[in-house]
């Protein structure tokens, strides 16, 4: 199977699975849906359309910057009866970046590469709020889906890398293949992106950590000698 890998970064990031009303809370990584959503805006799909295509394409996401949790409220006021409206509390994911591969066809993940090129209609990660910035489209791999992210260049920012440890491993999540035990199940599975019949389906995940990562630039691990202190004193 062909991979196609692509990098999620910019300012804010909100990937949400769960919340409604007025707490929308994020996920620490992208979302299927939020991803599958994303792709058919590239392609120009109405909300109406039928992404099933897209839902049969295997994900998998690893968390190269984790970047930073914020909350914000935002209010708003009827314009027909100039009354406020509730406050709604949002949660965000700031200077994160993600390593996301899609697992299909080659030439179904060309197509996409394409659109997400020059997009039908804005692109967004996550919330209309939130656009993505530098290049997305990383390029094709001939590989397994976890051989691809595990192998694919570091993209955090140099300023991040400075601030880990000299060796690190990143989280990565994956969907299920058949007969895999998953480690969580989120309704993450889009069914109608339809304002009036939106529908979402459980979605089998496996979580776990890629292979060791060298950072040079990192801080330094010190051997920590409990007994030091008590040897010394003596």
């Amino acid at each position: 199977m062909t991979v196609l890998l692509l990098r999620f970064a910019g300012p804010l990031q909100a990937w949400g699975d769960s919340s409604r009303f007025v707490y929308r809370t994020t996920r620490s990584e992208p979302t299927k849906s939020g991803v599958i959503g994303l792709l058919a805006a590239a392609q120009g799909r109405s909300r109406a359309d039928d992404v099933s295509d897209l839902v049969g394409l295997r994900l998998g996401v690893r968390a190269d910057q984790a970047g930073k949790l914020i909350k914000d409220f935002q209010t708003e006021i009827d314009w027909r009866s100039s009354k406020a409206k509730p406050l709604t509390y949002r949660h965000y994911l700031a200077d994160a970046k993600f390593l996301v591969g899609i697992e299909g066809e080659r030439e179904l993940l060309e197509g996409l590469a394409e659109s997400i090129k020059k997009p039908a209609y804005p692109l967004f990660l996550g919330r209309r709020s939130c656009t993505p910035t530098g290049k997305i489209v990383l390029g094709f791999k001939e590989d397994t889906l976890d051989d691809a992210l595990d192998q694919h260049p570091w993209l955090a920012a140099d300023w991040y890398r400075r601030k880990q440890p000299q060796s690190l491993r990143l989280p990565i999540s994956t969907d299920c293949e058949v007969g895999d035990k998953p480690d969580e199940l989120i309704r993450d599975i889009p069914i109608s992106f339809g304002y009036e019949n939106r529908k979402h389906a459980l979605r089998p995940v496996r979580h776990r950590l890629s292979p060791p990562i060298p950072n040079p630039d990192g801080i330094p691990v010190r051997d920590h000698d409990p007994f030091a202190l008590v040897g010394g004193a003596q």
